[in-house]
């Protein structure tokens, strides 16, 4: 039985020394010493990384927008959710999404969901991802100035049936954390009927 409280992550800080710092292109690569509750110390390394959002871009078809993406570190390419960094300051969680959209899809949704936020690497990076559902999707032309570039320009669009792709996983053909995370969301909310229960941004 679970306890008022037990089911809700806790934000903590044990006190930690910073060691050293390196610089990278998109995330720094940070060096702490940390005292824990017991008196002992330890030394932990990890990215410092901007946070993300995640979109499963449902049609009125029930089909899932999915890309496919290379992946340099795992050198593949990978069935993925459209996806972006929160890499402008001030700028909310939903409105990267919106922009991610219509970045890499050309498309703008009437209608959005948060069905999930994840850490998905905590023992190594600071990334949250928040993950939206968004429905009821029109075409729209990108941002003016912006083009796909780098692993962007290779990358392949598709729409998927939701059955499918939650096959796929199972199956372990799909490895992406966020479209994992998504989708198993999404095909819960659908199953217990708590889609129209899901936050608002």
């Amino acid at each position: 039985m679970s306890t008022p409280g037990s089911l809700s992550d806790q934000p903590v800080a044990w006190p930690s020394e910073r060691l050293n710092t390196t610089t990278g292109i998109l995330m720094d690569f940070a060096v702490d010493k940390v005292s824990t509750p017991t008196g002992e110390t330890m030394v932990r390394n990890y990215l410092q990384h901007p946070n993300s959002v995640g979109i499963i871009a449902m049609d009125d078809q029930g089909r899932i927008a999915v890309e496919h993406q290379y992946r340099h570190p795992v050198r593949a390419k990978l069935v993925e959710a459209p996806a972006g960094l929160c890499d402008i300051e001030g700028e909310a969680f939903l409105d990267t999404a919106k922009r991610e959209l219509a970045e890499e899809l050309g498309l703008a949704a009437e209608t959005w969901q948060v069905l999930v936020d994840v850490y998905a690497t905590p023992g190594c990076s600071t990334q949250t991802t928040r993950i939206f559902l968004a429905r009821d999707l029109t075409e729209v032309p990108r941002p003016e100035g912006f083009l796909l570039e780098g692993e962007e320009a290779d990358m392949e669009l598709s729409w998927a049936d939701l059955d499918d792709l939650v096959d796929a996983i199972f199956a372990g053909q799909v490895k992406n954390p966020t479209i994992i995370v998504g989708v198993l969301a999404l095909k819960t909310a659908l199953v217990t009927g708590s889609l129209d229960e899901l936050r608002q941004d």
